[in-house]
């Protein structure tokens, strides 16, 4: 509620009343500060309504003098703007005065210029002088007689005196305390009122405690940066203490300061008894105060158990993070990058820049100002040491690790360095509950930081140790206890290479994540060279070699300018980012960009974040080199492959286990987890928006280079252009024709890529804590999120343990793979050749439509036959792009299949939100198409074994798509009764029968048939080694949790967990129900059921049975069934609409038949989530394994970045600081919550795979191993399946969301003490808000008859107050909620209440 509308009820209801008492006690914060400065200087007037009813209806009246002059009234304003916002940079230049209470008195406004007595009307003031309380000053007279220059010059005149009144207010504060307190405050400044305005005075106070504590705070603090400044030759003189000291003074004395009523025109002196009944008064205030904030700190007090902070210094700089977003990443970022460009000046010059003013210096943090502490710390500066201590004690920040670190690297580095100083500093760090040992353990150190701080502490510590103790923490969840603590029978699996195999792997890789690019053959390079395909590339190549001249020579002048043109410091530019890297890696990376463009161009925001994200890759390994990371991670992993190696002794621990071993056993030197900030989204897409700027500006064509005919005339080859998607305008950058023509014809040979896109040489490193891990040199997130969400990190970074979830992560990553070669030629020779639909091979572009054209200004085309000629030219248009995108997929696939071909490779993996696993390449993984599964085999192959052949043939008949309700015996005798067709598609796959291209899964079948040829030609099939995957999918998995959670034996039965003499297919049964459903329709007379008749299978509801249990709405099934029954030819296309109607409804409710507990769960689910973002927060909750999970869907708020190409709109919806979405709250969180139950399924299956031995991937709930390995890993994941859903987990997650959410868990055990504190809180919301609103409460309370109702009255739909939705925020969560799950005796004690 803002501070004017609180003055008004002190204004309007008695002084000793509830509400006068709110009105002194109220904080209010320096942003209610600034809206209160801003709604003054924007004219409004508040004039407060004198009847105590009249204010019930009307809370305050906002009236614009109708009698004043407008343009007298403009210039007041402004005015009184400029006073104000030179009152506020004075009173902000205080760096110790933080005001947390205020209080506001107003005057009545005077009319026309005059001043007048309080009470009286206008019209009878003479020209009088007006006193303002406690200011101790006359003020002004009427407007004609008061200039803005008499203003400043006693805002100069105080700015001159304020150090003089500072330094005699700790001797008034000695004097006695009884003395009548006069009218007129000690503490407020002098001032002037412009006539025409409220008037106001504000008399600053602070709470004794807070005082206290900061000054204990900064008086330590001082005394460190005071002997830091001492140690060198020119010490920094600094009045801290003092001024320190004054603050405090001025809140001490603020809080004695009596408060009397405006009579007249002076205040008149209180005699002894009123005396007494103000110190009363002010106690009773104060007490209240204090039991508000005794109940605020209860209800704000979250309960988190399952989240423990290991690392205060992050913690702290996640919650000041929050409040900053964007804007402090920006901040550090930039930074860092002055630093590492060596532009030191710069950034230590905007460091000071936004620490001198107020507003730009809540901005910082700590970390922020151990960045430029950092850089004088490698140069032994200790003076500029002791300066940095300074400015964070004026901006009342606390020195962290961080800083600590900084201060004893400079004194390492520093020989004259004094034994004392060194002592003070880590004194000063166990007075802040710091220890040496914390240090060493969480500080992130680079090049030799870590030797110059030991060096420091041994000055006064000689035989000082660091005690350092890998991370060997007890895992929390009881569903992997035993997997950490009896290895007895583990069998950790080996990889086939000796250790110096793999160390030369490892060196091959470093090297090409040290280029950041690779350049690999195209799968086309194998076309003959024509002589039009020699020009073509002669003439390309001819081009960029001019090109990079011109942009090498643009990005250079454009430096140059952004360098002398940055007049204000205080103001971000892109000069720092275009520097961290050499100006030709610029140039290449944009020409780079030019080759990949597809003819239809690309949107310009996505080009320009790719661009940015590139400089960024090549930055952040860049940084790595010069913090000496490569060498200590080279020495690092030499040990790390002993675990590995087939050469080496058997170890019991895992990788991740021995990789933290390691790291102690070498801790000297850099850290690996270098600590680098990310860049904002907001930075990499600036940066790339100003490089494609650059490129479309510079780089051109002559315009005959193709036809001679033409006039000579450079033209730009790339153009900005615009245009809609959907409602949307977006801007677009496309290559001209010419460029176009020339890349296609010269058909190069030659693809580029980022060093990320290659799978690894060598296997991963080891995920060992959240930012560490995967590639060697390139940024990997461990959790994949959306562009500039922060909220999973912080998440991820306060987690108490993820150890199961990290190894599980590495256990995926180890696996090694290796490329079918007979089937990749087969796939490449069909992709050469015209490709092919029915193989999911894309055609070439020669085979896309030709686009119609024709004159839409020809008079013999009628307006129907335009538009439907138009209609056919989008669609050819959208047909060739559709072409062109499917066909570079295909290309970049194939081609770095061929690159690898005769390689062994590794995926390193990371997650999503949710827990779901992936791949870290984005093109080529065991993830994509069926072309690209076919073509990855097991680099280690194993033996078949007795039952191998048998599972060979069994996966072979599930790539068919066949015998789905058959056995597993019938599908091994279907499989027996068809060798004769896979041994002719082994053999023949082109020219023979070609049985294996009717297969749901063509191409894994066709390389099933060549392994199953190979084994049964074997000497001895059981001994043949197979490096064949086979696959064991789950029976719609989502359905199988469900059913699990609701313990319910039909649903259960339909998908497999119950035993059945044959699999069960629930996609058969539930299209059974729906045709049961149907005759029963038709034989009552419904048309629709009759044209149905033989059309409804397994197909048509396949995909909405399937994509239900994740959340599809009736509105998603009939578009999906409406498909389905499009592509049945025979099916009457003037009924696909009321078919689709009538059989999305018919599948809803027989999946309602079969899984009772399925639809109970999910509305429980969705309700839950639905009333924890009405409160105002997102959904979380904590996997089985402790993978904490929160759903990044915000209201979506619009960021306009300007450049001079264009304002790019871009839609946050990711944004912490806004509201939830409720919708997708509510919608997405059945769903998600059960893929984090896939997941944690997934997870525990590999890692229980792995201690027994085996090789495992998966495909979400598709898990692979070899046929060898097939019934043993069959056996971990039904164990693992029964071991999760044996926990308590829908039980764990409402005592969670209890935890989270609600929290008054304690009172949820006894209904009266949850009511009291109800009660209490309404009392907290009447102390806050207007008696209005708490009767709208308490009406809620009275009148509503069923828990709903009283739901819907305290979201706020009854009370018409304005401020009505902020006390439902507050409340609505933390009591609604715990309402709804307390006794219904409870709810009748409160209805009656």
């Amino acid at each position: 509620m803002s501070l004017l509308r609180v003055c008004a009820f002190a204004k309007c209801l008695n002084r000793r009343s509830l509400f006068g008492k709110c009105a002194e006690s109220v904080r209010v914060s320096p942003a209610d500060r600034c809206q209160l400065c801003a709604s003054i200087s924007g004219g409004a007037v508040r004039r407060i309504s004198e009847t105590p009813l009249l204010f019930q209806r009307r809370n305050v009246s906002f009236v614009i003098p109708k009698r004043e002059d407008a343009k007298k009234r403009v210039l007041e304003q402004s005015q009184l703007l400029d006073v104000l916002e030179a009152r506020i940079q004075q009173l902000q230049s205080d760096i110790f005065l933080d005001v947390q209470h205020a209080e506001v008195q107003f005057v009545k406004k005077p009319s026309s210029g005059r001043g007048v007595l309080p009470g009286k009307s206008s019209k009878s003031a003479p020209k009088e002088k007006s006193s303002i309380s406690k200011s101790g000053q006359t003020v002004a007279k009427g407007a004609s007689e008061s200039q803005p220059s008499r203003w400043m010059e006693k805002l100069t005149q105080e700015k001159n005196n304020k150090l003089r009144k500072q330094q005699h207010l700790h001797q008034k504060m000695q004097k006695n305390v009884k003395e009548k307190p006069t009218a007129k405050s000690k503490g407020s400044k002098s001032s002037s009122v412009l006539p025409g305005t409220s008037h106001k005075t504000i008399s600053s106070t602070k709470k004794t405690t807070k005082t206290k504590t900061l000054a204990k705070n900064q008086k330590g603090c001082t005394k460190l940066s005071d002997e830091i400044c001492a140690a060198v030759s020119s010490p920094v003189a600094s009045p801290v203490a003092s001024t320190a000291a004054a603050a405090a003074a001025t809140a001490a004395l603020a809080h004695k300061v009596s408060k009397g009523k405006h009579k007249g025109s002076k205040n008149p002196v209180p005699g002894k008894e009123g005396q007494k009944q103000t110190v009363a008064d002010a106690q009773a205030r104060a007490k209240e105060l204090a039991e508000v904030e005794e109940l605020e700190r209860r209800l704000s007090q979250q309960v988190s158990q399952w989240t423990s902070s290991s690392n205060p210094e992050r913690l702290q700089e996640y919650s000041e993070g929050a409040a900053c977003g964007d804007i402090q990443l920006s901040i550090r970022s930039y930074l860092e990058a002055c630093v590492f460009a060596g532009d030191v000046e710069r950034a230590h010059r905007f460091l000071l820049s936004q620490h001198r003013v107020m507003s730009r210096r809540k901005h910082l943090n700590t970390g922020v100002y151990n960045i430029i502490m950092r850089v004088w710390a490698k140069k032994g500066t200790l003076n500029q040491i002791g300066r940095m201590f300074i400015l964070l004690e004026e901006a009342g920040l606390k020195p962290n690790l961080g800083s600590y670190c900084t201060a004893l690297e400079c004194m390492g580095r520093n020989p004259n360095c004094s034994p004392k100083v060194i002592a003070r500093c880590l004194s000063q760090m166990e007075e802040d509950g710091l220890s040496v040992d914390d240090l060493f353990s969480q500080c992130v150190f680079r090049q030799d930081e870590r030797d110059m701080v030991l060096k420091a502490v041994h000055i006064v510590q000689p035989d000082y140790q660091p005690s350092l103790n890998a991370n060997t923490n007890q895992c929390s969840s009881s569903l992997v206890k035993d997997f950490y603590t009896q290895r007895s029978d583990h069998q950790y699996p080996k990889l086939d290479f000796t250790q110096e195999e793999l160390q030369e792997r490892f060196k091959h890789q470093l090297s090409l994540e040290q280029a950041c690019t690779i350049t690999i053959d195209s799968v086309e390079a194998a076309k003959p060279i024509t002589e039009n395909m020699a020009k073509m590339r002669e003439l390309l190549a001819d081009q960029r070699a001019q090109w990079q001249k011109i942009l090498l020579q643009a990005l250079r002048e454009s430096k140059r300018i952004l360098a002398n043109t940055n007049t204000k410091d205080y103001r971000l530019n892109l000069y720092p980012y275009l520097c961290v890297l050499e100006d030709r890696e610029y140039v290449d990376i944009m020409i780079q960009s030019v080759a990949s463009l597809p003819p239809s161009g690309e949107s310009l925001k996505i080009l320009a974040s790719d661009l940015g994200n590139r400089v960024y890759t090549k930055y952040s390994v860049r940084q790595k080199h010069q913090n000496q990371i490569v060498e200590k991670l080279g020495n690092i992993y030499n040990g790390y492959i002993d675990l590995l190696a087939k050469d080496t002794k058997e170890y019991d621990i895992l990788p991740s286990e021995h990789w933290c071993k390691l790291e102690t056993d070498q801790s000297s030197g850099p850290t690996l987890q270098g600590g680098e900030t990310h860049w904002p989204y907001i930075v990499s897409l600036e940066l790339g928006t100003y490089m494609v700027d650059m490129m479309v500006k510079n780089l051109k064509i002559n315009s005959d280079i193709l036809n001679p005919a033409f006039d000579r005339k450079l033209i730009p080859i790339l153009y900005h252009m615009y245009t809609f998607r959907s409602t949307r305008q977006v801007g677009f950058i496309k290559p001209h024709p010419i460029l176009t023509q020339m890349q296609q014809e010269a058909m190069e040979t030659k693809l580029t890529f980022d060093s990320y896109v290659i799978p690894m040489l060598c296997p991963p490193v080891p995920w060992t804590s959240v930012k560490f891990g995967a590639y060697l040199l390139t940024p990997t997130k461990l959790m994949r999120t959306v562009e500039g969400a922060t909220q999973h990190e912080v998440l991820l970074e306060k987690c108490q343990d993820l150890r199961p979830v990290l190894d599980s992560l590495n256990q995926l990553g180890n696996c090694a793979w290796t490329i079918n070669k007979p089937l990749l030629d087969i796939i490449i020779s069909i992709f050469n050749d015209r490709g092919s639909d029915k193989l999911d091979i894309p055609p070439p572009l020669s085979e896309a439509p030709k686009i119609p054209h024709f004159n839409a200004q020809d008079p013999n085309y009628t307006a129907s036959e335009k538009a439907h000629m138009k209609r056919e030219v989008i669609n050819a248009k959208k047909k060739c792009s559709e072409m062109h995108s499917l066909r570079m997929d295909a290309l970049y696939k194939l081609s770095i299949a061929n690159h690898m071909r005769d390689e062994i490779f590794w995926f390193p993996h990371n997650m999503d939100f949710r827990g779901r696993t992936y791949p870290c390449p984005p093109y080529f993984n065991h993830l994509g198409s069926d072309v690209t599964r076919a073509v990855l085999v097991f680099a280690e192959g194993k033996p078949l074994g007795p039952k191998g052949l048998d599972w060979l043939k069994i996966h072979l008949v599930n790539l068919t798509g066949l015998k789905k309700r058959s056995s597993l015996n019938g599908r091994l005798e279907y499989a027996n009764t068809i060798m004769e067709d896979v041994l002719d598609s082994a053999d023949n796959p082109l020219n023979g029968k070609k049985w294996w291209m009717n297969a749901d899964e063509p191409w894994q079948a066709l390389s099933c048939c060549m392994e199953l040829a190979n084994a049964v030609r074997s000497p001895d099939p059981t001994q043949f080694i197979s490096h064949f995957p086979v696959h064991q999918d789950g029976s719609c998995n989502g359905l199988q949790h469900y059913a699990a959670l609701g313990r319910d034996v039909i649903g259960a039965t339909s998908v497999n967990l119950m035993p059945c003499d044959v699999p069960q297919d629930v996609y058969s049964g539930v299209a059974q129900q729906v045709e049961e459903f149907r005759v029963r329709d038709a034989k009552s007379g419904l048309k629709i059921a009759q044209v149905l008749e033989g059309f409804i299978s397994r197909k048509v509801v396949k995909q909405t049975v399937m994509t239900v249990v994740y959340g599809v709405t009736r509105y998603g099934g009939r578009l999906q069934i409406e498909k389905r029954l499009k592509e049945i030819e025979e099916f009457p296309k003037e009924y696909v609409w009321d078919a689709s109607h009538y059989l999305v409804r018919m599948v809803f409710s027989g999946l309602k038949e079969m899984f009772t507990g399925t639809r109970e769960i999910q509305d429980w689910l969705t309700e839950s989530a639905r009333l924890i973002s009405k409160s105002g927060h997102t959904v979380e909750w904590v996997t089985p394994l402790g993978l904490p999970i929160i759903q990044p869907y915000h209201r979506t708020r619009n960021q306009v970045l300007k450049s001079t190409m264009q304002h790019i709109n871009l839609q946050i919806s990711h944004d912490a600081k806004e509201r939830p979405d409720t919708v997708k709250q509510k919608n997405a969180f059945p769903p998600n919550f059960i893929h984090s139950l896939d997941s944690t399924h997934m997870m525990l299956t590999a890692l229980h795979c792995y201690s027994a031995g085996l090789t495992f991937v998966s495909v979400h709930d598709c898990f692979w191993t070899h046929a060898l390995t097939v019934d043993t890993m069959n056996k971990v994941c039904r164990e693992q399946f029964v071991a999760l859903h044996s926990q308590p987990i829908l039980q764990e997650l409402s005592n969670f969301l209890l935890l989270k959410y609600c929290t008054g868990l304690p009172y949820l055990c006894c209904p009266d003490m949850l009511f009291g504190l109800l009660i209490q809180t309404l009392n907290l919301a009447i102390t806050k808000f207007s008696a209005f609103v708490i009767n709208g409460v308490i009406m809620a309370a009275r009148t509503a008859t069923s828990r709903s109702q009283f739901q819907f009255f305290l979201c706020g739909s009854v009370c018409c107050c304005p401020q009505w939705r902020y006390i439902a925020a507050s409340l609505s969560m933390r009591w609604t909620e715990t309402l709804l799950l307390c006794k219904p005796s409870f709810h009748l004690h409160l209805y009656t209440y």
